[in-house]
């Protein structure tokens, strides 16, 4: 029984030591960043993305679900405005993202609250670069942080993968958008 009671302690101890490794030497930072380019002029592609109702055209999140309530609240378009969801899917949740900086015709900067499933703050942006004849370059990127023992997660979870599947969906939709639109 002795015995026993031993391999039990030292089972113990040294799974702690293990998850307490896990927890110190997981990531606590992640961020993702994909591009396409775009048949169409950099300003017209930067005058529809700085519109962040656009986005239920080619937003991934939005074809997931259809029928999730949205709300406004500002300028479209402008520093400051937000544009708040709730979907009853966890593949979408509940949050809000609020324009924090434009530079016009470059960047345009937000910053993502997310409700449900879980409650987290990351900053997103788009950038627009010329890629000559009359061809445009598109980024989109996020980038966030865990806090440690949450950060645990990071080991069983590529969120390089996962949200990088959104936005290569959601930059291939933007492309087939804009490239239908006339000039």
């Amino acid at each position: 029984m002795k015995k026993i009671l031993i391999a039990l302690v030292a089972l113990v101890v040294v799974a702690g030591i293990a998850i307490g490794a896990m927890v110190l030497f997981a990531p606590t930072e992640f961020g993702v960043e994909r591009e396409v380019v775009i048949n169409k002029s950099k300003s017209e592609t930067f005058e529809y993305l700085r519109i962040l109702r656009n986005q239920n055209a080619w937003g991934p999140w939005a074809k997931k679900d259809p029928n999730m309530k949205q709300e406004y609240r500002g300028e479209d378009g402008e520093v400051g405005f937000v544009s708040a969801w709730d979907s009853e899917s966890d593949d979408v949740g509940a949050g809000e993202q609020e324009i924090k900086k434009i530079v016009d015709g470059e960047r345009i900067d937000y910053e993502l609250r997310f409700l449900k499933p879980f409650e987290a703050t990351s900053d997103a942006w788009l950038i627009t670069e010329d890629a000559g004849e009359g061809k445009t370059k598109v980024k989109w990127g996020f980038t966030g942080a865990m806090p440690r023992p949450f950060n645990v997660m990071m080991l069983f979870i590529d969120m390089e993968e996962a949200v990088g599947k959104d936005f290569e969906e959601g930059l291939a939709s933007l492309k087939s958008e804009l490239e239908s639109q006339g000039s």
